[in-house]
């Protein structure tokens, strides 16, 4: 009797002691829940701004020319209405003059070509102009009225500095040399082109 007297208010607070423990557990769980009106934070990295390209000074416009063999001084585009510049046709004309081509839709093609030289021998079929002295810009075409040729011509004009970095590539980086498999490393580093016996 006494024994059951003692064990019978332990028995009693067990279920006390079991339920506090999960009230606990409960609130602490709560309390890391966020509250409807706090305000939340977000863990999403932003994507910082791009930082804006400037365009290429005129300096290094003309460094590029030149390492193309242009002449700065002798580059002229034109613009007519129809025509759209064919970027993959710019490049040398002569020695060191400059060329570029439009074409439109229908087919024709225009030429631009700047040289050093006079617009007094302006060969047949051709419009020339000479924008400065001692240099001249001539004007053909492939299906183009001689209307749009004169009009191309009139609108020969000096390329804005934006202009111009539309129409040259891109300046060429430094790249690492190939390393060849097939070049042994000793003598003079030549491919091995011996044969065997009767090849």
């Amino acid at each position: 009797m006494i024994r059951t007297a003692r064990a019978l208010p332990l028995l009693l607070l067990l279920p006390a002691l079991l339920t506090a423990c999960g009230t606990e557990k409960a609130d602490a769980g709560a309390a890391r829940q966020p509250t409807p009106n706090a305000p939340t934070t977000s863990t999403t990295p932003t994507t910082p701004a791009k930082p804006a390209t400037t365009p290429p000074s005129q300096a290094e416009l003309d460094d590029r020319l030149r390492a193309l063999g242009i002449a700065p001084e002798l580059v002229y585009v034109t613009d007519v209405p129809g025509f759209t510049l064919a970027e993959q046709s710019v490049g040398v004309n002569g020695d060191d003059g400059f060329s570029v081509s439009y074409w439109a839709k229908d087919g024709a093609v225009l030429h631009l070509y700047a040289e050093r030289g006079s617009a007094a021998d302006c060969p047949a079929g051709l419009v020339c102009r000479a924008p400065a002295k001692g240099q001249v810009v001539r004007i053909g075409g492939e299906k183009v009225a001689p209307g749009v040729l004169r009009r191309a011509a009139d609108a020969v004009h000096r390329p804005a500095p934006e202009e111009l970095a539309g129409l040259l590539p891109p300046p060429r980086t430094a790249t690492a040399p190939v390393e060849r498999g097939d070049l042994p490393s000793y003598g003079d580093g030549a491919p091995d082109n011996s044969v065997g016996e009767g090849g």
